[in-house]
């Protein structure tokens, strides 16, 4: 595989690692249970790392490009009519955090005129550091990643994210399709199963209950891994994305044959 040559990289990708390991900074320092959590007004937790890793992040990126919009899960959107905007989740999968095990990352990733062009997904109790800008490629710790070729979903591995709202839409028998025919079924949950399917560990991602924050930068790794990446339906990700459906390309027409139409 080629080695990641950071001098050919964008002044963007070097910003957004560098706001990446800014807040994994952040992060390692609470991970050992340090902080105090509260609740937002949709019942979901914050804590004091989401926040400071988000001010962390914003400064490093809006200190070079403050004409950029931001969006970030705790401090809102600035500049709407900014033609480069910024989608930042500082701690995705703060319940993970606040209960200690480490499946949550940070999530950073730049839209231009509407179109996902970068992503940087951060997972840092497990070492993971996952990037990819458009037309140059996905990598994971250096190394360049691909999606697998399995073509045949009876060999195929599937990770579904968010059970509970899966298993309440209208679409859960839609899913017991795919799940019966898997080779097998697991649920790595958050940043991690989209990791593995760019790195052509598994062949497929279900979820729903998710926002564009969540999933944006990991869109763009699948897709320069050589993946598919849509919503339930088929649309492309965008800004009110609510579900994923990311593969290798080689089976996404045949999952989407069998969700399509998936009422949330």
């Amino acid at each position: 595989m080629d080695a990641y040559d950071d001098n050919n990289s964008s002044d963007y990708l070097r910003t957004a690692l560098e706001a990446a390991r800014a807040a994994a900074g952040i992060s390692r320092q609470y991970y050992a249970g340090n902080f105090t959590v509260t609740t937002k007004a949709d019942l979901t937790p914050v804590t004091q790392a989401d926040i400071e890793c988000e001010q962390a992040i914003r400064e490093v990126i809006l200190s070079r490009f403050p004409e950029h919009g931001f969006y970030g899960e705790e401090t809102g959107r600035t500049r709407d009519d900014a033609e480069y905007l910024w989608l930042v989740d500082p701690i995705d999968g703060t319940k993970s955090f606040v209960r200690q095990y480490p499946f949550f990352s940070t999530q950073i990733a730049l839209m231009h005129r509407g179109k996902i062009i970068l992503g940087v997904s951060s997972g840092t109790m497990m070492e993971e550091l996952a990037w990819a800008e458009s037309g140059a490629g996905a990598w994971l710790n250096g190394q360049r990643i691909f999606v697998s070729d399995i073509d045949d979903v009876d060999r195929a591995a599937v990770s579904t994210g968010n059970l509970r709202s899966l298993a309440m839409s209208e679409g859960w028998a839609k899913l017991a399709e795919i799940v019966s025919r898997a080779d097998r079924i697991r649920g790595y949950g958050d940043f991690y199963h989209y990791h593995l399917l760019a790195s052509g560990k598994i062949e497929a991602v279900i979820e729903s209950d998710v926002n564009i924050l969540d999933v944006a930068a990991l869109s763009v790794i699948v897709i320069e891994a050589g993946g598919a990446f849509t919503d339930l339906n088929g649309n492309a990700i965008g800004i009110e994305t609510r579900s994923v459906l990311a593969t290798n390309k080689a089976l996404h027409d045949e999952y989407l044959a069998r969700l399509k139409g998936w009422v949330a």
